[in-house]
């Protein structure tokens, strides 16, 4: 078990709260971190795996301005989705995550490991720019991690 999803469900628990994810290029990898905690049903809702952007429009209603203005993997497209994971399931938060795993995709203004994570509470809204190494396996695995160390920062600190 991940020390800190223990922690994460302690400060959901704490206030009540509860949490879904929008994933795009970790593929629910998060989801299974969160739901492999026994009684993770008490504060985790669900999650959408939003990898087309058909599904990150119609699902999570992410503007398809957005998209053609600054593309999928933007830090307005994650900020859309955590907004969007939270309306779509009513969850009082939420993660969401969208990058270039690689090995392929990348461009120069967007190479491979480029991963954006937002995290949306009641009282804030961020997302945070990443940039990993590694193989595609590595990259998800360090999305993962930033993504549930960025959320248990954010209830921690009472956001």
């Amino acid at each position: 078990m991940n020390p800190v999803v223990a922690e994460i469900a302690e400060l959901l628990r704490t206030r009540g709260w509860l949490l879904a994810t929008a994933e795009s290029c970790t593929g629910g990898l998060v989801s299974g971190e969160l739901t492999a905690l026994p009684g993770s049903s008490a504060w985790f809702v669900g999650g959408v795996v939003a990898y087309a952007n058909s599904l990150k429009t119609g699902l999570l209603g992410v503007a398809p301005d957005t998209l053609v203005a600054h593309g999928a993997v933007s830090v307005e497209t994650a900020a859309a989705m955590a907004r969007g994971a939270c309306v779509a399931t009513g969850a009082d938060c939420a993660i969401a995550i969208t990058g270039i795993a690689g090995p392929t995709g990348g461009t120069a203004e967007k190479p491979v490991g480029l991963v954006f994570i937002a995290i949306a509470t009641p009282a804030v809204s961020r997302v945070f720019e990443h940039h990993f190494d590694g193989t595609r396996e590595d990259i998800r695995a360090a999305a993962v991690a930033a993504a549930l160390e960025h959320l248990r920062e954010a209830l921690a600190g009472g956001s």
